[in-house]
């Protein structure tokens, strides 16, 4: 049996032939009164109208629909019976149009809305922005930090100087200057208040591809200083004599201890740096003091130092005591020396970890502190000093090695009834030669 929606001659709703809507000779019956939409007798589809009697839209589209310029207030086009509506009064098959894209049925004076940036766009300019303000901060604390260093020319050429190596030999010093010390400092760090400057400590780091090696020299070696102008500004030259190697940092500064060490151990300085008591103090206090194992007990009056055995954290008051005290030792300045390789070694650990370098509240203190005090050579940087700091870091994390210049006698009597530190030639040699080449330094003490 045909339902009313699949009739002999009718088709479908919406699928009628040729012959219905276009005054074909078949009409379509009405349905029955239950199941007419229309009422009793009215036939479901209505007469197609011709194009006079279209209503006039200018052939633009009408306010409903898609058809081709004047379709019956339901139906998508087609020149047969339309679709009857849906609830909601869209069109069976046919999603509403969607409001604000300029479309049929979009409401009048509404603009449409603008294009959503898309998330990946957004992420990816938050990230460039991110980076270019972290490149013009790093480049202007470099700028900032590479104007605190005070330079000197202290690797001036002379004849009958060493050749270059291999690897980079940096000459250490700390000195004993006093400079940014008030009264009360020296007082409270027990410096005294000398004038001028002395090597209170001597170092030779070297970097090379067989391991790092960080070299104590004491500062009573007996060696021969150069000939020199006399700093007293009389314009003399003071000739060529062996003396105490500390002798040769407080007649002629930097200039003349790289000479003095170069000649004696025929081995080229690449770089320099010296710190004063100043400095050294406020690098410690800078990276929130220094954590050392204390072996045993020190109690040393001239150094004012005070300590307990086990481990502890050193501020720079103590640290300094503790770099400069060797009453306590057995073999004094040797003992000293000891010490101050452990320490330098713990300091620079603490100075390049993350948690100082990424922390600004302690990075630019610690920049500050230490390069207001620190000198250099006329061709080092911030890149030179802190290859240093990570070479003396790898030096204490075991890629490398501590060694004090081997020694013949520690005390030996000179001409002039002091009491000096006479190297082993043959062994001193042998280490100097392999900085010199950049082979494995020999193990020595």
């Amino acid at each position: 049996m045909n339902t009313w929606q699949e009739r002999p001659g009718g088709g479908a709703y919406g699928q009628g032939d040729a012959a219905r809507g276009q005054g074909g000779a078949a009409a379509e019956p009405p349905l029955p009164p239950e199941l007419n939409p229309r009422g009793t007798g009215v036939p479901l589809s209505r007469p197609a109208r011709q194009d006079s009697e279209r209503p006039p839209y200018g052939g633009g589209q009408p306010p409903y629909g898609n058809g081709d310029g004047g379709q019956p207030p339901y139906g998508n086009g087609g020149s047969g019976g339309g679709q009857p509506p849906h609830r909601g009064g869209q069109p069976y098959g046919q999603q509403p149009p969607e409001r604000g894209r300029g479309g049929p049925g979009a409401g009048a004076g509404e603009a449409a809305p603008r294009p959503r940036r898309s998330r990946k766009k957004i992420v990816g300019y938050s990230v460039l922005g991110l980076v270019l303000a972290l490149l013009v901060t790093m480049t202007g604390t470099y700028f900032w930090a590479d104007g605190k260093l005070h330079h000197e020319n202290v690797l001036a050429d002379y004849p009958g100087r060493p050749a270059a190596g291999k690897g980079t030999n940096w000459l250490i010093v700390g000195s004993d200057s006093r400079a940014g010390l008030t009264d009360a400092d020296e007082q409270s760090l027990h410096t005294g208040s000398a004038e001028g400057k002395r090597s209170d400590s001597m170092m030779i780091l070297h970097i090379g591809d067989n391991g790092n090696t960080l070299m104590s020299i004491p500062r009573d070696s007996w060696v021969q200083i150069p000939a020199h102008l006399d700093t007293s500004g009389s314009g003399k030259t003071v000739p060529a004599a062996t003396r105490k190697i500390n002798a040769a940092f407080a007649a002629g500064g930097g200039r003349l201890l790289v000479q003095t060490v170069e000649t004696s151990m025929n081995l080229r300085i690449d770089h320099y740096a010296e710190i004063g008591f100043a400095g050294f103090v406020g690098l410690v206090d800078a990276v929130g003091g220094v954590e050392m194992n204390i072996e045993q007990p020190v109690k040393d009056k001239d150094s004012g130092l005070d300590l307990q055995a086990g481990t502890q954290t050193l501020n720079g008051k103590q640290a300094l005591a503790f770099v400069r005290q060797r009453h306590q030792m057995a073999d004094q300045d040797l003992g000293r020396m000891r010490n101050q390789q452990k320490f330098l070694g713990a300091l620079a650990e603490q100075a390049a970890s993350p948690t100082t370098l990424l922390n600004p509240f302690t990075f630019y203190p610690l920049v500050s502190a230490g390069l207001d005090t620190v000198i250099v050579d006329d061709d080092a940087g911030l890149t030179d000093l802190g290859s240093m700091f990570l070479a003396m870091k790898g030096v204490t994390g075991g890629d490398g090695q501590t060694i004090t210049v081997p020694i013949g006698n520690p005390d030996y009597r000179t001409s002039t009834g002091e009491s000096a530190v006479k190297w082993d030639d043959a062994k001193s040699k042998a280490v100097f030669e392999a900085m010199r080449n950049d082979t494995a330094v020999p193990a020595a003490k």
